[in-house]
């Protein structure tokens, strides 16, 4: 989600300078940013005038600064991914309240070694390193694992299975970052011009890092972003606190139930309520629409009202879906639409829900591999730097003139052209060494081995295939976010879970299933680890940092998010048993957590493996209806809607929403919020771009990240009996005594 609002800020700056926003210009294109000596994206920055040369940025207080940060994120991202699914990165984040920090340690500590000496732009960028690895790994937890307990693949209780959790979040997580260290040179240095890698969301924490530390009025507009994020930051946490107490008066507003009352019990207006048309007063879905853009808003409040606003009321006046009554007395005409039941042995009808999960997950899957595939050739780039990587490393390469090369001493040539064309300002001491990550891709391969056969009783073979699975999906994933910044875990696990879906055909169906699960966790996990390693070191080679000490401090806060997120995931799942267990329809219409991904997650794996998955008939035709109409979206997108007509993409509908808003289920309240933000951010963007260029982002990521740790908060007062559903008020809320 920042990612999409970094992009823009790249491209109006350099839009100002060129003239056009067409990304093409991107390719093989020298800027000139003379405000910051800036003349080549694809080149290290020069230094800042009048900032003294940093020794060592790799310190104490940045790491446990970033550390802490990232913390925030960490559990921001369990909460705000068991919401809807979606979570961000700690990237800006950490970049600006990062300089905060340091700036505040530095004048309060002034006179004390090691807290107060001055700081530059390096070790503000060690903060960011820091603070997304310990952000990172909550995507394990919002989707894969959880689908695990749905099925029964685990235990009762997931309080004792945190060992078995803690094991497969450190081989993702370790997998992950050693087997990215080597991609650095392909992705940041070799490639980058050639295949137009911007990485915009690094790119721009780059730059935002850099301006802060500019001479003139960067320290001034750097305290402001920082005061702007933490107030919408405290404003968040407190009103998602405080409003949990009073529910339906602070948070939900329940329009149609008021109407309800009001009209003197109209059923038109209950029907309204029913279908979950309602606003919710959510900071972190309304900072969410700040970045997302109206193109994905917009879809995914179209794709909403389209679901339940026209096409579910349909389905159930022809019974082909139907409700189930959860309501008494003056209530007794509420029915809920968002339980998951399929077409059962009594004849039951499906739930709207349900039968719009078939056709979420298709768009889903469909959309986002055939983007994966049609970049599919950069992994032949790939291919080809790491065998004149390899040869170069083992063969000394002989005159260009030399007629009688063998095929490895002809690579090791075309490596040290590439090299000689290729400029890295880290010499090799500055390199991570191969004997830190090598061991370590063996390590975890070993013991990523040892944790399938032992703890989850999968094939080591599997395991191995999991982890190839792995290092195809990150090199994707890295390539899509340099290019469009849009990462692609969901293709990445949905395609692992396809294949082994495939491997275990045959199998007892609940191995498969938990084989499936567990290996899509090792995919999506590798991927989402290596990626944020490779952004990171982006923001690296722009600002000149020593890319092993990068390594060093992501390498720490990965550890601590390695333990930090299976605790946050224990504390939502015994404070919200609601994700994982299934309970009567009244109880789950009360969760508060949809968790549109484990049901994902959930489906796919149920579809590969048994024999006669009931997916409703309208459904299935209605699933491949759309999955063909998003296929030919992605094909024409890529094959006719370029150059000139690029400009025509932005009025094609985001597929990616639309899944995301089917998968979620009969709830109508982020769509809203979502949609209300993209609107505010347009308005303030036309009325007042130079505000919004100075606070947006800030304003939107404090939002996120308040709403996120509140959750928290939330979920521990809920374990003590001391939350809104036990000690607050229920008035105005339907169904409840007003």
């Amino acid at each position: 989600m920042a990612a999409k609002a970094a992009a823009r800020s790249i491209r109006r700056h350099v839009a100002k300078r060129t003239g056009s926003l067409n990304s093409n210009d991107w390719k093989h294109q020298m800027f000139d940013f003379e405000d910051d000596n800036i003349t080549d994206l694809f080149a290290s920055f020069p230094p800042i005038r009048g900032v003294p040369e940093e020794s060592s940025p790799l310190t104490f207080r940045a790491v446990t600064i970033g550390v802490l940060l990232g913390s925030l994120v960490n559990a921001s991202n369990v909460y705000l991914g068991l919401k809807t699914g979606f979570f961000f990165p700690a990237t800006m984040f950490g970049a600006i309240f990062g300089y905060g920090a340091l700036l505040f340690l530095t004048k309060s500590f002034s006179s004390i070694p090691f807290l107060g000496m001055e700081f530059g732009p390096q070790e503000n960028s060690i903060v960011q390193a820091a603070a997304t690895g310990a952000g990172g790994l909550a995507g394990l937890f919002v989707a894969g694992l959880p689908a695990m307990y749905k099925l029964g693949l685990l235990s009762d209780n997931p309080a004792s299975d945190f060992g078995r959790l803690l094991t497969i979040t450190f081989v993702c997580a370790f997998f992950g970052l050693f087997a990215a260290v080597p991609l650095r040179k392909f992705f940041i240095v070799n490639v980058a011009r050639e295949l137009n890698l911007v990485f915009p969301t690094a790119t721009a924490t780059a730059i935002a890092i850099r301006s802060m530390h500019s001479a003139g009025s960067g320290v001034k507009e750097a305290m402001s972003k920082i005061k702007a994020l933490g107030i919408s930051f405290c404003v968040a946490f407190t009103h998602i606190v405080v409003s949990q107490y009073a529910d339906g008066i602070l948070h939900n507003w329940y329009v149609f139930g008021w109407f309800y009352i009001w009209s003197g019990y109209s059923n038109m207006a209950l029907a309204a309520h029913n279908w979950g048309w309602y606003i919710q007063l959510t900071p972190a879905f309304f900072g969410s629409g700040m970045l997302v853009g109206v193109n994905a808003a917009l879809s995914w409040w179209l794709a909403t009202l389209f679901a339940w606003g026209i096409l579910g009321p349909i389905l159930v006046h022809f019974k082909v879906a139907g409700g189930i009554p959860i309501g008494e007395g003056r209530w007794a005409g509420l029915i809920s639409y968002n339980n998951m039941d399929s077409n059962g042995e009594d004849g039951a009808l499906p739930s709207p829900r349900y039968w719009f999960l078939w056709p979420g997950v298709m768009v889903l899957i469909v959309y986002s591999l055939i983007e994966l595939i049609l970049h599919v050739r950069v992994i032949w780039d790939g291919l080809k730097f790491g065998i004149r990587s390899f040869a170069g490393a083992f063969v000394k390469p002989k005159p260009e003139q030399a007629v009688n090369q063998t095929f490895f001493e002809k690579q090791a040539a075309k490596a040290k052209r590439e090299a000689e064309q290729c400029l890295d300002f880290a010499p090799r001491d500055q390199q991570v060494p191969i004997w830190i990550w090598l061991p370590g891709v063996l390590i975890m391969v070993i013991m990523a081995c040892l944790v399938c056969k032992f703890q989850y009783n999968m094939n080591p073979g599997l395991a191995l295939l999991a982890l190839l699975l792995g290092l195809l999906f990150a090199f994707l994933s890295i390539y899509g976010c340099a290019v469009t910044d849009f990462t692609p875990l969901t293709a990445s696990a949905k395609a692992s879970q396809l294949v082994f879906g495939a491997a275990t055909r045959g199998m007892d169906v609940k191995a498969a299933q938990r084989i499936n699960l567990i290996a899509g966790n090792i995919a999506s996990g590798t991927a989402d680890v290596a990626n944020n390693l490779t952004s990171d070191f982006r923001v690296g080679f722009l600002l000149r940092t020593p890319p092993h000490l990068q390594f060093y401090a992501q390498a720490i806060g990965t550890f601590v998010a390695v333990f930090l997120a299976p605790g946050i995931f224990v504390l939502f799942m015994t404070a919200y048993p609601c994700v994982w267990k299934d309970l009567t329809p009244e109880a789950q219409e009360r969760c508060p957590f949809q968790a549109p991904s484990v049901h994902a997650w959930k489906a796919v794996a149920e579809a590969v493996t048994v024999d006669a998955l009931p997916i409703p008939r309208s459904s299935g035709i209605f699933a491949i209806v759309v999955g063909l109409i998003a296929a030919a979206q992605a094909l024409t997108k890529h094959f006719f809607l370029y150059g000139k007509r690029e400009k025509y993409r932005k009025w094609l509908p985001n597929w990616m929403s639309i899944g995301v808003a089917w998968v979620l289920g009969v709830d109508t309240g982020y769509a809203n919020a979502i949609l209300g933000g993209s609107i505010a951010t347009l308005l303030w963007r036309r009325y007042k771009p130079q505000y919004f260029e100075q606070y947006g982002y800030s304003v939107a990521a404090g939002l996120i990240a308040g709403e996120g740790l509140a959750g928290v908060v939330n979920a521990a007062l809920a374990v003590g009996g001391l939350d809104g559903a036990s000690r607050g008020s229920r008035i105005a809320i339907p169904g409840e005594r007003w």
